[in-house]
């Protein structure tokens, strides 16, 4: 008898649709074709024991599996599920209704409990698009498939559960129940506050800035002077995931297997902040079954690099193309993948290896040109692609003494960054990017008008202040950022005067 059931597969931060068929004649033997891995190849000594264990078998037959396409590689455990049912109906143990109606998936143990997958949501939104009635998989995966609406999801703690609800026509009913994106309101809760920052109110200035325009951001300065604390609380200021953001970036997490057990929609903007130990594999993405890598799980949200010159060379430069292109392809003998990687760079480091370097209080000890050689180990087009640099410095002990009631809380600053926000998408809604710091070449001459006064003082800049020709287009950038935070159409000379003084590396003379 034959049959067919369906599952799905994951390919990048999508799912494309597997078709098992399985037919069971007369003979012996069971084979598994349409190259499976050798996860989905043990999946038939997995079945034999759930099957048993359940007062089932396995028939004694000819029992021929095929996974169509069969010029994709399927990979992993989740095919368990969708296999044992076909060869439960195959072989007339079972009778379902509505069997090819479902996208099913699911690993199974050896009493027949089902463990949770990867990639729930992703074969969730392909069951929706390709017109299926819904979606079956593990009891654990449910609440990240019930994101996506209009489809029936049926999360099962064991394979009866699953068997029974095939055979139970009443039981598929569609589900109404509402949905988190029925009316998605984002409510992230943060542990952090900016109020918490013991002065550096120039740097907190630069940060909204840098939220404002989703620039990215390079901090230096000598140990203990809030680097670090400054970063991990940038994701408070930035604009609230949108309904759509939140869809991907919790896309990105379930493929990548991060979603907490029972995880739902993501509302926070993501915070990775990998160790300078890093391969480039792992932050870029890749190995022989393509994953996302740091970058990726940073869609959205913010890249934390702590220690920037204590990364390895290699590491850093394979973040070039996506910085610029926001997007990463990984590349492999029979497949390419491709994942978003639109993600905000902070960067931190001290300025020279003993860390004093410039610090009004401690001496340096590093010998001469050690810090132009510390600072090497970042090449320049990275630094290329960073539009601010600045320079933090302790805290005095009257600022940490004071109390904090002053201080301006980070919901505060990002109704400010907000507003911004809404002007760039406003401006840019016919360009197809969304923040100043996606402008190009050809579209920085079209936006970034300057007046006189401000055209006077950039050349003055240049020419006066040692700044590199690359930090033209970044000092504009981050001009019109500031005139938007002041809600101006052009370029003052006051906003190209704060955004010179976000350039410190451009400065031939601050490491001499």
């Amino acid at each position: 008898m034959f049959i067919r059931t369906y599952g799905g597969a994951v390919k990048g931060v999508d799912a494309e649709l597997i078709t098992i068929e399985i037919n069971v004649i007369t003979g012996v033997n069971t084979v598994i074709v349409g190259l499976p891995d050798s996860a989905v190849k043990e999946s038939l000594f997995r079945i034999e024991a759930a099957l048993k264990n359940n007062g089932l078998r396995l028939p004694g037959k000819k029992i021929t599996i095929n996974l169509a396409p069969a010029d994709i590689k399927k990979e992993g455990t989740s095919f368990d599920l969708p296999i044992a049912l076909g060869i439960l109906t195959a072989s007339e143990q079972i009778l379902p209704h509505t069997l090819d109606q479902f996208i099913i998936m699911g690993e199974l143990s050896l009493n027949g409990l089902l463990r949770p997958i990867r990639g729930a949501l992703p074969m969730a939104l392909l069951a929706k698009q390709l017109g299926f009635k819904g979606i079956i998989l593990p009891a654990e995966n449910e609440q990240e498939a019930r994101i996506v609406d209009q489809i029936r999801v049926f999360g099962a703690k064991n394979l009866m559960e699953v068997i029974d609800f095939l055979c139970d026509e009443h039981a598929q009913a569609m589900d109404s129940s509402p949905r988190e994106t029925d009316q998605y309101v984002p409510e992230p809760l943060y542990t952090v506050d900016f109020s918490e920052v013991c002065g550096q109110e120039n740097v907190k200035r630069a940060f909204e800035i840098a939220a404002a325009g989703g620039h990215n951001l390079l901090l230096i300065g000598p140990p203990g002077s809030g680097k670090t604390m400054l970063a991990k609380r940038l994701p408070t200021i930035l604009p609230p995931l949108s309904l759509s953001e939140a869809l991907e970036t919790t896309k990105i997490h379930s493929v990548a297997g991060r979603l907490k057990k029972n995880g739902t929609l993501i509302t926070e903007r993501p915070f990775r902040a990998p160790h300078h130990t890093i391969s480039d594999v792992a932050l870029v993405g890749g190995g022989g079954f393509p994953q996302p890598g740091e970058i990726s799980l940073a869609h959205n949200g913010v890249l934390f690099l702590d220690e920037l010159p204590e990364f390895k060379r290699t590491v850093l430069e394979v973040m070039r193309q996506p910085l610029e292109d926001r997007f990463v392809t990984i590349s492999r003998a029979k497949m390419t993948v491709e994942y978003p990687a639109g993600f905000m760079l902070i960067a931190a480091m001290n300025p020279c290896p003993c860390g004093y370097f410039n610090h009004p209080e401690k001496e340096c000890i590093c010998p001469s040109g050690s810090v132009q050689k510390y600072l090497n180990k970042v090449s320049g087009p990275l630094l290329d692609r960073i539009d601010i640099h600045l320079e933090v410095t302790p805290v005095r002990f009257e600022e940490l003494a004071e109390r904090r009631l002053t201080s301006e809380k980070s919901e505060q600053v990002r109704q400010r960054v907000w507003n911004a926000r809404q002007i760039q998408m406003k401006r840019y809604e016919s360009d197809g990017f969304h923040c100043n710091a996606q402008l190009n070449s050809k579209t920085i001459s079209r936006y970034c008008q300057l007046t006189d006064a401000g055209m006077a003082i950039l050349k003055t800049a240049i020419n006066k202040l040692n700044l590199s020709a690359r930090a033209y287009d970044r000092i504009l950038k981050v001009g019109r950022t500031i005139a938007d935070l002041d809600g101006s159409e052009t370029i003052e000379a006051p906003h190209i005067a704060e955004a010179v003084h976000y350039r410190s590396l451009d400065r031939q003379t601050w490491s001499n």
